[in-house]
């Protein structure tokens, strides 16, 4: 791992550690720990970012073909769980027992930073990709990938599917995969939040992209 990876790194567990240290203040302040949720989700979120480390740092997986194949559709399973954590604002509401405005730091602390992990395994395989793969070709796929993202976060958010029910219960979860794509009209709901959200998470990620 080079210097610059080396310092991103660094930093993106410092968010990390932040995040953290806001949850475990509030459960120490509330004493309820209705919020540890999030750094499961945190954890999650990291999994695509873990999967493009070992990538980049390892020939053998780059230059072997089956697994290379296998890596990248591990990470592909669980990369919507980056930007996923922007969902779990609709957990804020009014609280007596802290100001609101923590809540709302606290949650979006998470969002940035599991979004930003999300982002650097997605430069991974950008940097991985470069030798073979044109930028044309890759921008599309990457458009591509944040609907696809969105409509993993709706089946997560809504269906409370994980993303290892793909191999838990995949007849279930296909059926209900294949009932969105058979009945479009009467899933505009599914549709409609994947179209926003996808847009969206396209919004912030070339936003990063082209004002960098």
């Amino acid at each position: 791992m080079d210097l610059k990876n080396k310092k991103e790194t660094i930093w993106l567990f410092c968010c990390a550690i932040f995040c953290i240290s806001l949850s475990f203040y509030r459960i120490y302040y509330t004493q309820k720990n209705f919020f540890l949720f999030l750094n499961w989700n945190l954890l999650l979120a990291v999994v695509p970012y873990v999967l493009s480390s070992v990538l980049i740092s390892n020939n053998y997986l780059r230059n072997s073909k089956i697994a290379f194949v296998i890596v990248l559709a591990v990470w592909i399973l669980f990369f919507p769980n980056s930007p996923y954590i922007f969902t779990d604002l609709f957990h804020i509401k009014i609280r007596k027992i802290i100001p609101i405005w923590y809540d709302l730091v606290l949650i979006l602390s998470f969002a940035f930073t599991g979004i930003m992990f999300g982002f650097k395994s997605l430069a991974h395989l950008i940097q991985i990709s470069d030798a073979f793969i044109s930028k044309k070709v890759q921008n599309t796929a990457i458009i591509f990938l944040f609907f696809l993202s969105s409509y993993g976060i709706y089946l997560g958010r809504f269906l409370r599917w994980n993303s290892w029910d793909l191999l838990n219960e995949p007849t279930k979860l296909l059926g209900d995969v294949g009932e969105h794509l058979s009945n479009p009209s009467e899933n505009v709901s599914v549709w409609g939040m994947t179209l926003i959200m996808g847009l969206f998470l396209n919004m912030f990620y070339w936003s990063f992209r082209i004002l960098k």
